[in-house]
């Protein structure tokens, strides 16, 4: 039986950033201090998803499509993420990276490897329309997501394997048997089958590379 391998980009993909930060990045120190404190009150549950996503949007006035590159081309990515969705594919098993973030972000990773890649719908760039609260996802959503994925692929959820860092994920890792938590908090760590701490995605993989 194939395995879907769901992962989680800000802070697990990404290391010890988000997608929004190195975006906010490239628009300069003000935009990208503001979202480092987006960031802490998400993380510490003091504003929800579209709350984060209205506010970041408004940080991001001027951007480009150039900004974007530059953000994803910059960011501090794991190494061995596509050797290790190569190796996946080559097994017969799928990847998918389902995030909060931008979906202009997270699609781009289809481009490494993924089969699938879902993130919180924003508006096209440059902006000409306000983010829809609607299409901005959620920890709860992700579980939907990955249902989604493994029926569309043909897979129980028996056998899909989950790896993330934050509260973002603990549902998902609550939905799977299996699951990684890499370079997260002790609270996260507690409910995985497995954790890592390190800077490259091949480790991690390693400790459920073989398991079922």
């Amino acid at each position: 039986m194939a395995r879907l391998h769901l992962f989680d980009m800000d802070g697990t993909l990404l290391h010890g950033t988000s997608a929004p930060v190195e975006i906010s990045r490239q628009l300069g120190l003000e935009a990208e201090a503001e979202t480092v404190a987006l960031d802490r009150e998400i993380g510490a549950q003091r504003i929800g998803p579209p709350e984060y996503a209205r506010r970041v949007h408004a940080l991001w006035e001027g951007l480009t499509p150039e900004h974007v590159t530059a953000a994803f081309e910059g960011a501090p990515w794991l190494t061995g993420i596509r050797e290790t969705w190569a190796e996946i594919r080559a097994r017969g098993e799928y990847c998918a990276v389902v995030s909060l973030s931008p979906s202009f972000f997270v699609e781009r990773l289809t481009g490494w490897g993924a089969h699938a890649a879902h993130g919180s719908r924003f508006p096209a760039v440059p902006f000409t329309e306000p983010v829809d609260p609607a299409g901005v996802l959620s920890a709860a959503a992700k579980v939907k997501i990955a249902d989604r994925l493994r029926e569309q692929f043909g897979v129980s959820r028996a056998d899909c394997l989950a790896y993330g860092d934050s509260f973002s994920d603990v549902e998902l890792f609550g939905a799977v048997p299996v699951s990684v938590a890499i370079n997260a908090d002790r609270h996260v760590a507690a409910l995985a089958t497995h954790s890592y701490a390190g800077r490259d995605l091949w480790e991690a993989y390693e400790l459920v590379r073989h398991a079922r």
